[in-house]
């Protein structure tokens, strides 16, 4: 009877522990990281009779977790995946939505202040006019100075988040860490008896960290895992855990280097961190950000110096010349500020390093690495910081300074020492977006007119036409000095005369005194060929006939025909420089003249809006990985209510079949008892 009580109570307390199990599933259904587990039964030592073995029960071997650890290395690595690209797009989308918007973006300021041009030529003496111009051109101001503020917002959030991740990071490490000793010292674990609930909430750990960042696990003695970046650098080891930091990166300022601390080692992990929420953020800040700063700070310079350039070789209302209409691009402090040292160069840190714009129309929006080596610091290399590409080389003279041709820059190696090793920032357009300003208050300062005209001679026998004259330039553009003939306050110094000596040459003479011509100093003579239109004078600032502007001849002269140059005097009435400033908005001048303004501006909406694009596709993609695998995960190790609830069942129907078998014992135990009595 011993025997028969026995077996049914071994039905009871299994099928009860399994019920157990049962309800254990089904009461963490919902809760995150739960693997489900099962009850694994198995016949107890049956009893050795001369009729042979006679079972004697049920036991619990163990009670199993279902769990399947590719499943588990494959959800980590899409949730790394995934994260990774809903933080890049969503990032993507802020900029796209910021550069492309109607009221924030750029086409419209950039637009408006054109036609405001085009509508001033119409009636350049017309105050009105003249004061919407300067309010569109504020207006683009304000825009340029506006975004440039939000992509430094949206640089600084970045920073932020990834400076948050890094604490969420050293959290989950620690927790893993302790998890990890948890389940080494957990009792039974000799036997295999594992904590099923530990080790859910170490995965689960785990998986929130692929979250941030993507991360290699392997599984070491005493049922620990390791954790370790995707290159190998350790993260946990057993109960230990390192800790991330962030830091101002010392190469640039707006960047942040990450540092792990594995006991008194520190090493620099910057380039390792791939995956996840920071990995997204630093692709977009690398990868979109940082270049589009460059791209809007390229459009800035390019309309800042190229409407300078124009407007400075105009005439204003009250006769003077036009001067800057926008701030000098290459202001001291504007150059200084497009280069930045590295805070690890070597002491004593004193060396002076400029960026001069010389060509916006071949400028680049890129950025560089100026690096020195040598014993003294004697080797430079100009290094593309995108592709890494060396684009100059070469040795510091001695003494200094040095200087470095670029398309649309020079670098200036000014003053100081250099060491081996030492590396500066080199970014011309970076900030130029920030800095662009105004330097014309006054509706009487918009320089409309074109300071210079000319004059046929009424006696004059030929037909020939002289045109009014472009203006090419006040200063000789290799000096940065004052042409001798703009020198003086609203006067063309001198006043020249174009004389034909016969109907097929000219000599050009000093009109000081119309009535008595003087040759110039060396002269000036020229050959005219009938049928065609002639230039006077040189485009070359290089050439001794240079005089910043330009006319042309045309039709046929006669010899004593006589043609007069001079300062275009109560010109106010004159729109051709107006007329020019105004078609620059349509004028391929960057990109090496195959771009306008709004081409250029366009081109960076553009590359952001397909980037932004191809990430939502990317994202989606992303999102359907993670589904397929936390559905695979779901079959494998998620708990199924019906299933359970079925067990439930069966359980139940087992647990009292066991009772019913211990009163059936009790039954005939009575009865046994019955018999003696």
């Amino acid at each position: 009877m011993a025997g028969l009580i026995n077996i049914g109570l071994s039905g009871i307390l299994g099928h009860q522990s399994a019920l157990n199990t049962t309800g254990n599933n089904i009461t963490n259904a919902n809760t995150d990281g739960y693997s489900r587990q099962q009850v694994v039964f198995e016949s107890q030592s049956g009893i050795n009779t001369g009729a042979g073995s006679i079972g004697s029960g049920v036991s619990i071997s163990e009670i199993r977790r279902i769990s399947d650890q590719f499943v588990v290395n494959q959800l980590r690595s899409d949730t790394s995946l995934f994260n990774e690209q809903d933080t890049l797009n969503t990032e993507l989308t802020r900029l796209d939505n910021l550069l492309g918007g109607e009221s924030t973006g750029l086409n419209d300021a950039l637009n408006n202040f054109f036609s405001s041009l085009q509508s001033a030529a119409e009636d350049p003496a017309a105050l009105p006019q003249r004061q919407a111009v300067l309010s569109e051109a504020e207006n683009l101001v304000n825009r340029f100075q506006s975004l440039h503020g939000e992509m430094v917002q949206q640089r600084e959030s970045v920073t932020g988040q990834m400076s948050a991740a890094a604490s969420d990071v050293n959290s989950l490490l620690s927790t893993i860490a302790d998890l990890n000793e948890s389940i080494s010292e957990s009792p039974g674990i000799a036997q295999g008896n594992l904590p099923n609930d530990l080790l859910d909430k170490r995965d689960e750990k785990i998986r929130e960290l692929s979250e941030l960042l993507q991360v290699k696990v392997t599984e070491v003695d005493g049922y620990q895992v390791n954790v370790a970046l995707s290159s190998g650098q350790a993260l946990v080891v057993g109960n230990e855990a390192a800790s991330l930091s962030t830091e101002t990166s010392p190469d640039d300022p707006n960047k942040l280097a990450f540092k792990l601390t594995t006991g008194n080692r520190v090493a620099d992990v910057t380039d390792q961190m791939i995956g996840g929420t920071i990995g997204g953020l630093r692709t977009f800040q690398n990868k979109v950000l940082e270049p589009a700063f460059d791209q809007l700070g390229r459009v800035a310079l390019a309309v800042s110096d190229q409407i300078n350039q124009q407007h400075s070789v105009g005439m204003d209302l009250e006769g003077d010349l036009g001067g800057l209409f926008f701030s000098d691009v290459n202001t001291r402090a504007a150059q200084l500020d497009r280069v930045s040292a590295s805070d690890n160069n070597a002491p004593p840190q004193d060396g002076v390093v400029s960026v001069e714009i010389t060509d916006t129309s071949e400028l680049a929006a890129k950025s560089y690495n100026l690096e020195f080596s040598g014993t003294n610091g004697e080797n430079f290399q100009l290094v593309d910081a995108e592709t890494g590409e060396i684009v100059r080389q070469g040795q510091l003279p001695d003494p200094l300074p040095a200087e470095i041709e670029m398309p649309g820059f020079n670098v200036h190696i000014e003053a100081g020492s250099f060491s081996d090793g030492d590396s500066f920032l080199v970014r011309p357009t970076r900030n130029a977006a920030a800095n662009i300003g105004m330097e014309i208050n006054r509706e009487e300062d918009l320089a409309f007119a074109t300071p210079v005209s000319a004059e046929s001679d009424e006696g004059n026998t030929g037909d020939a036409q002289i045109s009014q004259g472009t203006m090419l330039s006040t200063t000789n553009p290799l000096t940065n000095v004052p042409l001798d003939e703009f020198s003086q306050r609203g006067e063309l110094s001198p006043p020249l005369m174009v004389r034909f000596t016969s109907d097929t040459s000219y000599e050009i003479l000093d009109a000081t005194d119309p009535t008595n011509p003087q040759a110039l100093t060396p002269p000036v003579t020229g050959t005219y060929q009938p049928g065609v239109s002639n230039k006077l004078f040189s485009e070359d600032p290089s050439d001794p006939n240079y005089r910043g502007f330009q006319f042309e001849i045309s039709g046929n002269p006669e010899a004593n025909d006589v043609f007069t140059i001079g300062y275009n005097t109560d010109g106010v009435s004159d729109n051709r420089n107006a007329a020019i400033l105004g078609g620059m908005g349509t004028t391929n001048t960057m990109n090496g003249g195959n771009q306008s303004f709004t081409e250029a501006y366009g081109g960076l909406v553009e590359t952001v809006g397909v980037t932004t694009r191809q990430s939502q596709l990317d994202m989606e993609a992303g999102q359907a990985l993670l589904e397929q695998s936390t559905n695979q995960w779901e079959s494998t190790s998620g708990v199924n209510l019906d299933e359970e609830a079925g067990r439930l069942i069966q359980y139940q129907a087992a647990y009292n079949a066991s009772a019913q078998v211990m009163s059936v014992a009790q039954d005939l135990f009575d009865t046994l008892l019955g018999t003696f009595n």
